[in-house]
């Protein structure tokens, strides 16, 4: 059965909103008979919408005189419409070796390139391609055959966001049959693409060879895939939002680092698991939501693992896992803080603690101004007998060997050894602050534990007070 196109891509872009009246659109036109028939409807629509058309054209350069024609082709169009016309001409066989991209992933690169500076000329709104449901359904089997998740199944949007340019493809729904037929009904004349017929591209494998075998087992194939993807790109927007709201809910954002607690991950269904780790990489790292199922599984056991205390997972090149008993946290920097050392003089009395994000009060009065039970030191106090102490004293991070000879105890045990015995997250363990005295004996580590020297007692007459306030 025949269709009006004009009539049904009229009511594509009303009903979804694929174009506002009034605006420019720049129209993606190769010469072939999908996008001279974009052109040609979209023209016919333009004066009831009072939108102004740009055609805009890239010569690849990949077939030589035959590539050229089809310039020359779409710039006479252009011309018998009245419309202004674009023409890009790209060396991407140079751009291939330059870059080692396949050719048609090189191909869609410079020509999106080019067509989102002519939308920036012409101060477009609107990017048209003609892209048709035959491309939809090849899309999701190509898919399909490499491996692909809900998400994949989803196909090529009608409309989507692109460097703040709308892109649209007002036949996404409609099939090839559908638009040779208008052609042929119009007159329209247009370019046959001899690549087209090269199998040494996937897609033309899949369009060729791959699709007419199948549909010796349904003859309603591409009907069929493209149905899979009007379902899938429902449930995918549900499982969108759903996985945006759990993002909100357990997770916490402070510049590039994510956080979140193990039990609140643990408890969600697996398909939100997955989800959220790449909601997450794709909030920190622009472009992570691809990362493969492999790499996506590993962070996930990574988390679940019941045995794993302390871990660093490097994902990518610029993002990290690190897991700390059950703290997790993404980050885009490699987890190795840097040492610190700030001495304390004799007339010190505070120091800033950005490693912790904290701040160190220092005082010094006489014993006899102090309550006894103001005396006992807490986590995040320490009182000593200032003189006993070699001066100048020192805050720093840990350093291989560190020892304390903890208050109470006999002998000495190393810090590493306190930190893990306690649980204490790998990160904090190397910002940590410890108090040591001119000679390096440690004194007291910072909101944890102080050592048996400079105790405060019966014979102390001045005192050093140390309190650390975090922000």
């Amino acid at each position: 059965m025949e269709i009006d196109l004009v009539a049904v891509v009229r009511q594509r872009i009303t009903e979804e909103k694929l174009a506002d009246p009034g605006d420019v659109v720049v129209v993606a036109v190769s010469g072939g008979p999908d996008s001279v028939a974009l052109l040609h409807v979209l023209f016919t629509l333009a004066e009831s919408f009072s939108w102004k058309l740009v055609v805009a054209h890239v010569n690849h350069q990949f077939r030589g005189a035959e590539s050229d024609a089809e310039a020359s082709f779409v710039m006479e169009l252009a011309k018998s419409l009245g419309l202004p016309c674009e023409i890009g001409v790209i060396d991407v066989p140079a751009y291939i070796e330059e870059t080692s991209l396949n050719g048609q992933a090189a191909a869609r690169e410079k020509r999106y390139d080019f067509l989102h500076q002519v939308a920036a000329d012409y101060r477009a709104q609107r990017i048209a391609f003609a892209h048709h449901a035959d491309d939809q359904a090849e899309t999701v089997l190509m898919r399909i055959l490499r491996g692909t998740g809900p998400s994949g199944l989803v196909g090529m949007p009608e409309r989507r966001r692109e460097k703040k340019m709308e892109l649209i493809r007002p036949f996404l729904r409609i099939y090839k049959s559908d638009i040779v037929n208008y052609c042929f009904q119009h007159e329209i004349r247009y370019c046959k693409d001899s690549s087209n017929e090269l199998r040494k591209y996937f897609r033309n494998q899949i369009r060729l060879d791959v699709m007419p075998m199948l549909k010796q087992y349904n003859e309603q194939l591409p009907e069929s895939l493209n149905r899979l993807t009007d379902m899938m790109r429902a449930e995918d927007d549900y499982m969108a939002e759903e996985t945006e709201q759990v993002l909100r809910r357990i997770a916490t954002f402070r510049g590039a680092v994510c956080r979140l607690q193990r039990s609140d991950f643990t408890g969600l269904h697996v398909a939100l698991q997955r989800r959220l780790i790449k909601l997450i990489l794709n909030c920190l790292c622009l472009g992570m939501d691809r990362l493969e199922f492999n790499r996506i599984e590993s962070v996930r056991e990574l988390i679940l693992q019941d045995q794993v205390s302390n871990q660093v997972l490097q994902v990518h090149d610029a993002l990290y896992i690190v897991r700390e008993y059950e703290d997790i946290q993404f980050q885009t920097f490699a987890p190795t803080p840097k040492p610190y050392t700030y001495e304390i003089g004799l007339d010190t009395d505070g120091l800033n603690l950005p490693e912790i994000e904290a701040k160190l009060y220092i005082s010094r009065m006489p014993v006899s101004s102090i309550e006894t039970a103001d005396l006992l030191s807490s986590a995040t106090d320490v009182f000593l007998d200032l003189d006993q102490l070699q001066m100048p004293l020192a805050i720093r991070s840990r350093r291989s060997g560190d020892r304390l000879e903890p208050h109470g105890l006999n002998g000495s045990k190393k810090v590493k050894d306190m930190f893990i015995d306690a649980k204490m997250p790998l990160s904090r363990r190397d910002v940590i602050p410890l108090l040591v005295d001119a000679s390096g004996q440690i004194l007291w580590v910072a909101g944890f534990r102080r050592s048996k020297h400079a105790l405060v007692g019966p014979d102390t007459e001045r005192v050093l007070h140390l309190k650390l306030v975090l922000r």
